[in-house]
């Protein structure tokens, strides 16, 4: 019996989805960024830099992407429409990161020490609310802006290795 059907094999589709022409590298004029303080251990880093790309999706819609779904139709939640890149500082760093950013009134999310101490959202608003702009021990900062804005807030810091 001869197959009749007009939907090709699995790894057909597959192969001619890959083998689609080449399109132009896309470009952002906006970058994101993780800036972490360099003593962080690394399961700091990790839960740090997830605390802070969450505020930035949350009210930056422009950041966030389209919904994904894979070749069975299975939808997956949208993720940012662009690569974040980490980096890293020691606490001056970090704090001359987080004026610029206030400077240039750039989006931002902030992580402080106090916040590995609390176990609620409710509770690491109020530990953040309790510290002066000017004293807060900074361990994570996220930024989105102008590609050039944040390249200035992140002047210092280097790539997360």
């Amino acid at each position: 019996m001869q197959r009749t059907y007009k939907t090709p094999p699995r790894a057909s589709r597959q192969s001619r989805i890959m083998s689609t022409e080449p399109t132009e590298p896309i470009r952002f004029d906006t970058k994101i960024a993780v800036l972490l303080r360099e003593d962080l251990e690394p399961w700091q880093r990790l839960n740090v830099t997830a605390f802070l790309v969450s505020g930035l999706g949350t009210q930056l819609p422009e950041v966030i992407g389209e919904p994904y779904e894979d070749a069975d139709g299975v939808a997956y939640l949208p993720m940012f429409r662009q690569p974040v890149l980490v980096f890293e500082g020691t606490k001056e760093t970090l704090t001359a990161a987080h004026a610029r950013a206030l400077s240039r009134a750039l989006p931002r999310a902030l992580f402080t020490s106090d916040l590995f101490t609390t176990g609620n959202d409710r509770d690491n608003r109020a530990a953040v609310r309790a510290v002066p702009t000017g004293e807060l021990d900074l361990v994570g900062l996220a930024v989105y802006g102008p590609r050039n804005g944040v390249d200035k807030v992140v002047k210092g810091a280097r790539m997360h290795p």
